[in-house]
């Protein structure tokens, strides 16, 4: 599958992306930001470099108040030392607990490669450019074990929609430059009506 075919959402959804970078995700994403007292989904921008700013804080205070179904954006994430997981960890922190639904693969490199989906323990691998679907290898598997435990727990408790009832939090790595994440993030947005 190319990456230019991305998933489509519901035309009149309402998204608002908050973050310092809000507009530059908003063009990578092909949306359009709106006020979040207005949205039917945020998206929260957490930066591997410069962390959460005070107002996004803020903001993701009243999201919860409002049980505005929310994702956790990790960016920066290439030039940043920081991993994605312990970014996520760090958001998980500073927000409320974060949900990983995928794990960064990486290159011998450092590049950024592939995901692991959590819940199929399919590899989303990146590495050419394409988006390539494909069953991950048993050394993954192995490597992802309790990260996919935690992840599921969390799925078990909150129940199979709790992302769109706003009771769980799945943060999503974004690698802009290998264009790694967009498809992930779009599928999450796919999952949600429109409210209006």
């Amino acid at each position: 599958m190319s990456d230019l075919i991305f998933p489509s959402i519901e035309p009149t959804l309402k998204v608002a992306i908050v973050g310092p970078a809000a507009q530059f995700m908003a063009e990578y994403l092909g949306l359009k930001s709106t006020e979040l007292n207005e949205s039917d989904v945020a998206i929260f921008l957490l930066s591997a470099v410069s962390g959460v700013d005070e107002k996004t804080k803020e903001m993701w205070d009243q999201a919860r108040e409002l049980y505005i179904p929310s994702l956790v954006l990790v960016t920066d994430l290439e030039t940043s030392e920081t991993d994605f997981e312990d970014m996520a960890a760090i958001g998980g922190r500073l927000l409320d607990p974060l949900i990983n639904p995928f794990l960064v693969i990486y290159e011998d490199d450092g590049q950024a490669a592939a995901l692991i989906d959590l819940d199929s323990l399919n590899l989303i691998d990146y590495s050419d450019g394409k988006r390539i679907v494909r069953d991950s290898d048993p050394e993954h598997k192995l490597l992802v074990f309790e990260f996919r435990k935690e992840y599921l727990d969390a799925i078990e408790e909150f129940g199979p929609n709790s992302f769109e009832a706003a009771l769980t939090f799945p943060a999503l790595p974004v690698f802009v430059e290998r264009n790694i994440g967009k498809y992930e993030v779009l599928e999450y947005l796919k999952k949600l009506p429109s409210r209006s």
